[in-house]
């Protein structure tokens, strides 16, 4: 007989002592490193000088993180945060909004193509975001373990309990809820699989904008859908027909689609090797 449902009583905490280690900040970690390596081997692969993968990461953390900072700010708390602009600092009490780190990364890889490449920024794109859609799926595992981020509540038998979550112990207590982060990360690590057999084994990398289309509809498209059963962020979205998330995701899915038609109209391009300077 399965279970009616899930008691989720993880500590988000791996180490607490003077120095806390948590399960967000090492699947965060993580994913930038797999990234970083799955990145470098696509920049090989393709014949693009190593240091351009570092430069690159220097450029999409800062990114991330400013980015994912920022969106939150402006486009879910701004009324607070313009009362406590000091706030805006305070990274480390939470508030980072996905669709902020979105735009920001993609300001990060254009300067990156005027500065470093001198290609079109599609070319860094359609690899960068293979890892991305990769390092999304652990975000969101790093989420689960912070009991955030979840889901109505449901009678499914993989309904979660989140016990240590103060938001349901107020909203939801003793009712099983979706595990939207599961939904979200198994949906983007399909998505990070699917980009890669298209790149290594289609060669899509030489069709500009084809696998940036797809990550953006797998993305975003997914995000759209499953807000409609995730919890909303702040208070004002809750009379909303759709809340801020689902808004945000429609160009972003919309773009994408445009990208893969455009790309599988357009011809391929292939760029050649580059050589290291002074090599």
């Amino acid at each position: 007989m399965l279970p009616q449902f899930i008691t989720w009583d993880v500590n988000p905490d791996i180490i607490h002592s003077f120095v806390t280690v948590r399960w967000y900040g090492l699947m965060f970690a993580i994913g930038f490193w797999l990234g970083f390596n799955i990145v470098a081997k696509m920049f090989k692969r393709d014949g693009a000088p190593e240091s351009w993968v570092g430069t690159l990461l220097i450029y999409v953390a800062i990114a991330t993180i400013v980015g994912a900072r920022l969106g939150h700010v402006l486009f879910y708390q701004w009324d607070y945060y313009s009362a406590h602009p000091w706030k805006i600092l305070a990274v480390w009490e939470g508030g980072l909004a996905s669709h902020g780190g979105a735009i920001a990364i993609i300001i990060a890889v254009i300067l990156f193509s005027i500065f470093t490449t001198k290609r079109n920024p599609l070319w860094t794109f359609d690899r960068l975001t293979v890892a991305i859609a990769l390092v999304g799926s652990l975000i969101r595992i790093g989420n689960l373990m912070n009991s955030e981020i979840f889901g109505h509540p449901t009678d499914l038998p993989w309904g979660f309990m989140f016990v240590r979550s103060a938001e349901w112990q107020a909203l939801y207590p003793g009712m099983p809820c979706h595990p939207t982060q599961i939904y979200e990360s198994l949906t983007y690590l399909a998505l990070f699989g699917l980009m890669m057999w298209m790149y290594w084994k289609r060669n899509c990398g030489d069709r500009p904008g084809l696998l940036f289309g797809t990550f953006l509809i797998g993305t975003f498209a997914t995000r759209f859908f499953i807000e409609f059963i995730k919890n909303n962020q702040v208070a004002f979205e809750d009379n909303m027909v759709l809340n801020m998330g689902q808004i945000l995701s429609i160009p972003f899915a919309a773009a994408g689609i445009i990208l893969v038609i455009w790309a599988l109209t357009h011809k391929k391009v292939t760029y050649p090797a580059v050589k290291e300077k002074g090599k």
